[in-house]
């Protein structure tokens, strides 16, 4: 496995975990912000744009979410 390949896997592992417990804690709604930014990166490292553009889309969305829940 290449680095870039493990550095692809921790980014979409990240992203899964930080979904599954979103509704627990605004924290883990900034994490999977954060997992889909480096979800992003990965994508155009790879060469995969369409992959690297989508994920920054869902980063600035999930930003977006965590920006009105700690706002409440």
């Amino acid at each position: 496995m290449t680095p870039l390949s493990l550095f692809g896997l921790c980014a979409v592992t990240a992203m899964l975990i930080a979904y599954a417990f979103e509704e627990r804690s605004t924290w883990f709604t900034l994490g999977f912000a954060v997992a889909c930014a480096f979800g992003s990166a990965y994508g155009f490292l790879q060469g995969a744009w369409p992959f690297g553009l989508v994920e920054a889309i869902w980063s600035g969305v999930a930003l977006r979410k965590w920006f009105n829940r700690i706002g409440r």
